[in-house]
């Protein structure tokens, strides 16, 4: 599976910018969490959506085809693990305000083994 982790780690990268490297037990309630949310092909679909370009909830939903309920219930799955943010805001044209979501930068690691022996 290609671009799940950088080819070449970004030394500059700071937690200002959300450049970590996030390690995860795999007994961890984080990692739990995060593999839970992309358990669903409709979570998978919107995060991958969203490495192209950062994306209201509505052009999610009609980018991923599914309803905007059900994009914005595996978004906020999404931001709870940690793999999605809000970068931006914009307005509809009934003046209505959106939030523009963006992946988080961190490269993540799930380690099969006990928490322990992860530091």
């Amino acid at each position: 599976m290609s671009g799940v982790l950088p080819p070449e780690p970004d030394r500059g990268a700071t937690e200002e910018d959300g450049g970590d490297l996030r390690v995860l037990p795999l007994d961890d309630d984080e990692a739990a969490r995060l593999i839970n949310c992309l358990a669903a092909d409709t979570a998978r679909s919107t995060l991958t959506a969203l490495q192209n370009d950062p994306a209201t909830a509505s052009e999610l939903a009609d980018g991923v085809g599914t309803s905007l309920q059900n994009v914005r219930h595996h978004l906020d799955n999404l931001r709870e693990a940690g793999l999605v943010r809000v970068v931006d805001t914009r307005y509809s044209v009934k003046g209505r305000e959106m939030k523009v979501y963006a992946p988080t930068r961190d490269s993540l690691v799930v380690c099969v083994g006990d928490s322990a022996d992860v530091d």
